[in-house]
């Protein structure tokens, strides 16, 4: 997935202004925990003058908290992305077992589940209501993708998925560790780059679809030339920054007050980030080893 449009459109979103019910406060934020809950338009009437005590009990009553406002949380967005990870999880192994089984299964499963899954997320992406069955197929689908592109790469490249995965974990734990302290920076110019960049990129590996399907570099179209692996490396450096965009972008939308909803468009732009950075190191290492 070289181009996320989910957090796009939430950082557009942001930025005109907040999230729908919770622009009119400065900066997106909502009112100050502590201050008392007033219904709006309530006048009170000369018998309904609010005494001392009545102030006092009101401030002193409990904050209404981010699940009582229908705001996000970091919560939201950790549950809704574990459980379409989960959901993609079983798609993978039910996917790896079968074509496992049976070779010929393995182009139409990582094909249609390449194709679906791109245009399901610009789907997703771009529409003005957060659909979630169509994110869960979208987990399906990448599930079905990865399940028979993993399985035919390793047993073609003997132990390129093991050497994946771990490298994986650790490039998400590092870049979540770097953004946070500060090392690994996102502002809206570096966006803006790597929005153009990533699209760029996206382009690329159509045309080398294409290319591979007509022969070109032994069925690796470009990536077979003697420069495929510092293309490769490219797209992992790509997807390993697109990570620091979601963690920023999550963060953004958690501090903004965004409507909960969103949690369902954070998480599913978070797993395919993780999705799309799983496949250029398996790409990158396949490469590699291919070489020796």
């Amino acid at each position: 997935m070289a181009v996320n449009p989910v957090f796009n459109r939430i950082d557009k979103e942001a930025s005109q202004g907040g999230y729908a019910g919770f622009g009119s406060q400065p900066s997106g934020y909502a009112p100050p925990q502590g201050a008392p809950t007033i219904p709006a338009g309530y006048q009170p009437g000369p018998s309904e003058t609010l005494t001392d005590q009545q102030l006092r009990d009101m401030y002193a009553s409990a904050p209404a908290g981010p699940v009582e406002t229908g705001r996000l949380t970091l919560d939201d967005v950790v549950v809704k992305s574990l459980f379409l990870f989960g959901i993609l999880l079983a798609a993978t192994a039910v996917s790896w077992f079968m074509v496992g089984a049976q070779p010929g299964l393995a182009t139409p499963f990582w094909l249609g589940g390449m194709v679906g899954s791109l245009v399901l997320s610009f789907v997703i992406g771009f529409s003005k209501k957060v659909n979630v069955p169509l994110i869960v197929v979208h987990a399906v689908l990448q599930g079905l993708f990865l399940g028979a592109i993993s399985v035919t790469f390793n047993q073609i490249y003997d132990g390129v998925v093991t050497t994946a995965v771990v490298a994986t974990l650790a490039t998400f734990v590092g870049m979540f560790v770097g953004w946070k302290m500060g090392f690994i920076k996102v502002t809206s110019r570096t966006r803006r780059i790597f929005g153009m960049v990533a699209m760029g990129y996206l382009v690329f590996l159509l045309i080398n679809l294409a290319a591979s399907f007509m022969g070109f570099g032994d069925g690796w179209g470009i990536y077979g030339s003697q420069f495929g692996w510092l293309i490769a490396l490219l797209g992992v450096a790509l997807a390993s920054y697109s990570l620091a965009v979601d963690f920023d972008s999550i963060d953004g939308a958690v501090r903004a007050g965004a409507p909960q909803k969103y949690s369902w468009l954070l998480g599913h732009g978070l797993v395919a980030s993780l999705v799309w950075l799983y496949i250029e190191f398996l790409r990158l290492f396949a490469i590699l080893q291919s070489n020796d």
